[in-house]
């Protein structure tokens, strides 16, 4: 009887960068480096030339006016000679380099988007790149070349062992600055959600207002012209109209309070975040005690992310948890303000279970924030969220 082997399968390859194994034969890859061992005399000739004329030239001439603006301009056209040469490992050595990060256009003025453009460690590492690659570039071309029609056998080691200390060069001077580049993805990504969140507060704002307070008070202003037409044919009707109307002002100027207590409340500008929380907290469905150990306020911007965490963090208590108690406790520790919210409820709160926990990550991550959840099901629930802390301004406060 026969057994047969089986072989477990692997998962794909998902590294763009792999490459087949060398071989005598003559492949695709074999080719696609030999001729960008080949093209590398020309190309390295085209960027030596570029920077010893245009950024040398710049660079002598800072003692002038126009020295600095065409140094500027040198490493702009440096950073386009970077994108070309990773365009080129791309396509013939199969490197993925990311593009990096554009620079800023001129909204802060002249002076400091020149500094910005003079001080670009991308440009400069291009103009470092282009600066050595001559020397290789001929060496490269020479020993491609020959081995073209002498050591034609073994060319495709040869090439391999090339175009392996070109791979290196393209990924350590032409790819960007990983931490600077992921810090940048950061910033832009975290502009984007602090857009959004303030658009999307806006469009509340503007239907709290359409839906509640302005419906109220078109509603008042109609009943009251009706009392003024029957205030002499009926006065009794009258009185009960105007009373009507009374009633509708106070629930008016009652969704008007609750309004401005949703943008910023005034305890909070008056005496801080513990009364601000305390208030929060009497206003749950379940009893909270509430501990804030501060010295001193933070800065206001950071005092209001945290009221209106916990403000969040309280109300899915008192919808989604089923708890009897809850607590919230915030401290500074270093330069950090943390909360942490917890209660003793059913657990299993998640960032994608739909009650608003995503959108405090993303405004928490927005400020260099963090957001933790522990909920296992059956409780309890732990929500830590932490601040960068900042300094009150005088001004504030």
């Amino acid at each position: 009887m026969t057994e047969r082997l089986s072989r477990p399968m692997r998962a794909p390859e998902s590294d763009g960068d792999r490459l087949p194994p060398v071989r005598f034969a003559y492949d695709r890859h074999t080719w696609k480096e030999i001729a960008h061992l080949l093209a590398n005399l020309p190309v390295a000739l085209l960027g030596f030339i570029y920077v010893v004329t245009v950024l040398f030239t710049g660079f002598w001439l800072t003692v002038t006016v126009i020295g600095f603006p065409l140094l500027a301009a040198g490493l702009a056209g440096a950073r386009l000679l970077g994108r070309m040469e990773r365009a080129r490992a791309r396509k013939l050595l199969g490197v993925r380099v990311d593009e990096p990060s554009p620079l800023p256009g001129r909204g802060t003025g002249f002076l400091p988007w020149l500094w910005m453009r003079v001080k670009d460690p991308v440009g400069w590492r291009t103009v470092l790149y282009d600066f050595i690659r001559l020397p290789w570039g001929i060496l490269t071309f020479a020993v491609t070349l020959t081995s073209l029609f002498v050591l034609w056998p073994v060319l495709p080691f040869i090439a391999r062992g090339l175009t392996n200390a070109d791979r290196a060069m393209v990924r350590g001077l032409l790819s960007p600055s990983d931490e600077l580049e992921r810090r940048i993805a950061e910033l832009e990504s975290d502009r984007g959600v602090v857009v959004d969140t303030a658009n999307a507060d806006l469009r509340r704002i503007e239907r709290d207002l359409h839906d509640g307070a302005q419906a109220r008070l078109v509603n008042l202003a109609m009943g009251l012209g009706l009392a003024k037409e029957k205030l002499l044919e009926d006065p009794d009707t009258a009185a009960e109209m105007v009373a009507e109307a009374h009633g509708e002002v106070k629930l008016a100027l009652q969704e008007l309070r609750d309004l401005a207590r949703g943008i910023h409340p005034a305890v909070l500008t008056d005496r801080g975040l513990d009364a601000a929380l305390s208030a929060v907290a009497s206003r749950c469905t379940v009893p909270v005690k509430v501990t804030v150990d501060l010295a001193a306020r933070p800065a206001a911007a950071i005092e209001g992310i945290a009221y209106f965490t916990v403000s969040e963090l309280l109300q899915n208590v008192s919808k989604h948890s089923a708890a009897k108690t809850a607590s919230v406790e915030v401290w500074r520790s270093s330069d950090r303000l943390l909360i942490q919210v917890e209660d003793d409820g059913r657990g299993g709160a998640r960032l994608d279970g739909g009650s608003g926990m995503k959108g405090l990550a993303d405004r928490l991550d927005a400020v260099d924030g963090l957001f933790v959840i522990d909920s296992p099901q059956g409780g309890p629930t732990v929500v830590t969220a932490e601040l960068p802390w900042r300094d009150r301004a005088p001004g504030e406060g």
